[in-house]
């Protein structure tokens, strides 16, 4: 046969196989859907209520006026009993009271994004006839259609939306991807980049609630051209299907990369955007009722800082900015009583809580020109942990080591009170008094400072000692380490606390040791020094 004749039966027979294989996902996509729907029918029975017409109504409108109260009567089958959180319910009140409104709903993973913004609040809307013409986006058609087909199977199978509605199922106009309920409110998917025209429902009204739900995935959000290009059909041909802006326009998902279409949408002027962390400022859960802080912490522990922060916290970090993971170098370091100068320098954060920044302490060593940090201390704790970790770690230490360690502080730790009265009352039960050198130096800008150690690590300079490889502030403390960059939200007490280190062992380096070490006290007006 010919190259040309070949090639025809290959092309049959991976058509054949396309085509098999487009029946077999589409089998298992309807499979999947009956399931769901026979799921809302078993665990949301319509409720055998004696009541009036009149009673009846009165709930329906008490109902759509409390969304709370709504999502637990309709969408038992989805909430399972946990309450929404206070986040939801601001979200619905914003978008209910603003019939022309933009917005990115900026939510960490497993907080019921899509859950609220795509499913419970546009069918309260819908109940409340706000909504004729619905349109779904995704980063794929098929993403879209899995979306808008939990809003389809609400309205078909749910009993209890079906014995206040009334049946919503139209004849002839309910297929998977576009369909029109019998008040004629139209729902239709599209996937990222496709046409939205045409869109209009069967009385020509323009889409008046259009949700862009996860857009972004990590392959767009490393090719900057296609994210411009997106977020340019985001705002042109997606926007442009409204009617001059009239409606609901709103975009949720999680931040994965500071230059994702969420980012840059959410930059938009006129812009309303929520942002919800899993965890809050004050370091506890967002959504209480279904999330405890040990939950949270076990989960930030298996995936490690950097992991979490993306999926978790919008904080997407591009590691290596300025530290490269190649340069952090772990040798089995020379013994404390082997280096020519140690430092010990701590940059605990002011806040006595456990909740606040970072404290950082860490022992650098150096020996022939070369650094090695030999202990760290990374942690998000009290005062008191950090004060019994200095003095357990002085008694370590031989009489040898402690001698020729040298122990510093920013002087915001010497001044504070509340620590200089915790480390007196430890020194008092320990029977002796930590000695403590306050670094007041004026320090430039903290970017520049800590930066200006990474040529170190570009040559080797500096090592980490193969004994605290596994430990978890040591793991930590790499992570921050790898996230510093310029204006970044990641905890950086540790890359500060390691360039206080090395900056005062050059130093000592240069003019020798120092005359004598100044220990914790007060002068005679009760002065800290």
């Amino acid at each position: 046969k010919s190259i040309t004749e070949i090639y025809k039966v290959f092309k049959d027979l991976i058509d054949l196989k396309n085509q098999n294989n487009m029946k077999q996902e589409n089998k298992k996509a309807i499979e999947e859907w009956e399931a769901y729907c026979k799921h809302l029918q078993n665990l949301t029975p319509a409720h055998q209520l004696t009541e009036t017409s009149k009673e009846k109504e009165t709930r329906i409108t008490h109902l759509l006026s409390d969304y709370n109260a709504f999502v637990e009567y309709y969408f038992y089958a989805v909430t399972r009993g946990t309450p929404s959180a206070p986040f939801h319910l601001q979200a619905a009140k914003k978008i209910k009271q603003n019939k022309n409104f933009f917005a990115v709903f900026e939510w960490a993973r497993g907080h019921a994004k899509s859950t609220h913004i795509s499913l419970f609040i546009p069918l309260w809307l819908v109940a409340q006839g706000e909504v004729k013409n619905l349109m779904l986006i995704s980063y794929s058609y098929d993403m879209a259609c899995k979306l808008l087909s939990k809003l389809q199977a609400h309205l078909e199978s749910n009993p209890r939306w079906i014995a206040d509605f009334g049946e919503q199922v139209k004849l002839g106009s309910w297929t998977a991807g576009e369909f029109t309920t019998r008040e004629g409110v139209n729902f239709s998917c599209r996937g990222a980049g496709q046409s939205p025209r045409g869109a209009s429902s069967d009385d020509s009204y323009r889409p008046d609630y259009i949700i862009v739900d996860d857009i972004d995935d990590d392959e767009l959000v490393e090719n900057p051209k296609r994210v411009h290009k997106l977020v340019d059909w985001v705002l042109t041909a997606l926007l442009g299907a409204m009617d001059m802006g009239r409606g609901r326009f709103i975009m949720v998902g999680n931040r994965i990369h500071k230059n994702s279409v969420l980012a840059n949408i959410a930059k938009a002027e006129g812009v309303h955007h929520s942002i919800v962390n899993a965890l809050t400022k004050k370091n506890l859960p967002a959504w209480e009722a279904k999330y405890t802080l040990e939950e949270i912490a076990r989960v930030r522990t298996m995936q490690g800082f950097r992991r979490f922060e993306k999926e978790y916290m919008n904080n997407p970090i591009v590691e290596g900015t300025v530290f490269k993971e190649k340069d952090i170098i772990w040798v089995n370091a020379p013994k404390p009583s082997e280096m020519e100068d140690i430092v010990i320098y701590c940059d605990p954060s002011y806040k006595n809580t456990a909740t606040s920044d970072f404290k950082a302490i860490v022992m650098v060593g150096k020996q022939a020109g070369k650094l090695y940090v030999m202990r760290i201390f990374n942690r998000q704790t009290s005062v008191l942990t950090l004060i019994k970790w200095l003095y357990d770690e002085y008694t370590r230490l031989p009489e040898r080591e402690r001698t020729l360690s040298n122990w510093y502080s920013e002087a915001n730790f010497i001044q504070g009170d509340l620590i200089m009265d915790a480390l007196f009352e430890e020194g008092l039960l320990r029977g002796y008094q930590l000695p403590m050198i306050a670094d007041k130096r004026a320090k430039p800008d903290k970017f520049t400072r800590i930066e200006s150690i990474s040529p170190l690590f570009e040559r080797g300079l500096i090592c980490f000692d193969e004994s605290i490889k596994n430990e978890t502030d040591s793991e930590l403390a790499i992570e921050h380490l790898l996230a510093f960059e310029k204006g970044t939200r990641t905890p950086d007490d540790f890359p500060d606390a390691l360039e206080g280190a090395v900056f005062l062992l050059e130093k000592r380096g240069r003019t020798s040791h120092s005359a004598g070490k100044v220990r914790i006290g007060r002068d005679e007006n009760n002065l800290a020094y």
